[in-house]
């Protein structure tokens, strides 16, 4: 889930309005295209003419996140615009998100090519045994690995973000030579509409034009959360379906009226799928652990809508029978589809952050934690039923020639691709975990 009105207080800092700089960035404002202002951070010096001409490459990657997109929405009728770019390019049909089914996650296996156990960032949320609380992963430090975005940096390639959401522009911190502070932030839902990061992307586009502009669209998902009517008539979801395709278009006849088109790749992808529960199937482990004589006050929960990550804090000798327990507890609880001890279950590759035991909910049902109510919504994600996602790569670069491929095609292949469009040497010590799809 990414709901970051269910984030403790403590683990949150709210911005009213764009972040300061930091002395080691310039803050850049712009008018954008439409009329808005828009305000750009630069690494100190990267705005300079000699640092503009300092790499000459003229080939372009921009990868768009449709963040919570379905791939059988792209062909209901309501996304044209995404639809043509689908049929033009690289396809893959049969992509998938990678576990935790979450945005954070996610977006950092796109850009580190590495899984969670190497990256550090496994969900949403964690409980952060070393303060003793539940907190959500959208510190720059607790990317333990290094992006594609900074390797690019170090072979003087510019590069961008502009992500919609404030835990992934704090995530990413200052890694990216131009980034966009998300504004207007939105209350409840923490992320700007993609109108406002639309103009954000073509301003950052026509005003640093960086070889790589890492972009999330996040009204698809913020929507789709808060959709009453997502299990059938899903009336606010198509909208937001339709104006998101809108603003792809619009980044697309960019492109091609100032001639970019023929040198770039568009790399389209999303983060995870969505499913929607009704407020019968709710899921709350909180309560069953805390009956079982053995696990009472032992056991720490962080909630990811569709996935529990469940966290052994007893004595350690103890660790054994208690995930044994944890498990027992789990799988017998209704609405669990099933449940995993973390350190042996080695295809998840979630990491230590992930805890000890991860359990997923059946599809139509959602966690909520620590109790009945603290997840009301309908949209969720985080388990095998938003594990489907739309992938492919338009442009008009040769390297993104039309074809269908029946490969597994999985969000950490984005940092591979874009390190081989580029011709990148080498890859991150102990190799990438994704592969190039180019």
């Amino acid at each position: 889930m990414c709901t970051p009105q269910q984030h403790p207080a403590s683990a949150r800092t709210a911005r009213t309005g764009p972040p300061p700089a930091t002395d080691r960035r310039t803050v850049l404002k712009v008018a954008g295209a439409g009329g808005l202002a828009l305000t750009f951070s630069t690494a100190q010096g990267a705005g300079s003419p000699a640092y503009a001409a300092g790499n000459r490459d003229r080939r372009r990657a921009y990868v768009l996140v449709v963040d919570g997109c379905r791939p059988d929405e792209i062909d209901s009728g309501l996304m044209p615009n995404l639809a043509a770019l689908r049929a033009g390019g690289r396809h893959f049909p049969r992509a998938h998100s990678l576990p935790v089914m979450e945005t954070l996650p996610n977006h950092v296996m796109m850009m580190a090519g590495v899984r969670p156990d190497r990256s550090g960032v496994p969900a949403n949320e964690i409980y952060d045994r070393a303060l003793g609380e539940t907190r959500t992963m959208d510190r720059p430090r607790d990317i333990r690995t290094t992006t594609v975005i900074e390797r690019l940096n170090r072979h003087g390639f510019r590069t961008g973000t502009v992500l919609s959401k404030d835990y992934l522009f704090t995530i990413f911190g200052e890694r990216a030579t131009h980034r966009w502070e998300p504004f207007p932030l939105l209350p409840v839902t923490d992320h700007a509409p993609d109108l406002f990061t639309m103009e954000a992307a073509l301003g950052m586009v026509e005003e640093f034009d960086p070889h790589l502009v890492f972009v999330n669209l996040g009204d698809v998902d913020r929507v789709g959360h808060s959709d009453l009517t997502g299990g059938s008539l899903q009336v606010l979801r198509r909208a937001a379906l339709v104006s998101t395709d809108l603003q792809v278009g619009r980044f697309v006849s960019m492109l091609k009226s100032t001639g970019r088109w023929k040198r770039s790749i568009v790399v389209v992808l999303a983060d995870h799928s969505m499913d929607w529960s009704r407020p019968d199937r709710v899921v709350s482990l909180t309560a069953p652990l805390a009956d079982d004589p053995f696990l009472a006050g032992k056991v720490a929960v962080a909630q990811n809508g569709g996935a529990d990550l469940l966290y052994w804090t007893g004595p350690a000798k103890q660790r054994e029978r208690g995930v044994e327990r944890m498990l027992a507890v789990a799988r017998a609880t209704p609405g669990v589809l099933s449940a995993h001890d973390r350190a042996r279950s080695p295809r998840l590759r979630l990491g230590p952050n992930a805890g000890d035991v991860v359990a997923y909910c059946r599809a139509g049902w959602r966690f909520s934690d620590p109790n009945v109510v603290a997840n009301p919504i309908p949209g969720n994600h985080g388990h095998p039923a938003t594990r489907a996602i739309p992938f492919f790569i338009g442009g008009g670069h040769p390297a993104a020639a039309k074809a269908v491929s029946s490969t597994l095609a999985t969000t950490v292949d984005v940092a591979p691709t874009i390190a081989a469009f580029f011709g990148l040497r080498g890859a991150p010590r102990g190799g990438w975990d994704g592969r190039s799809r180019i």
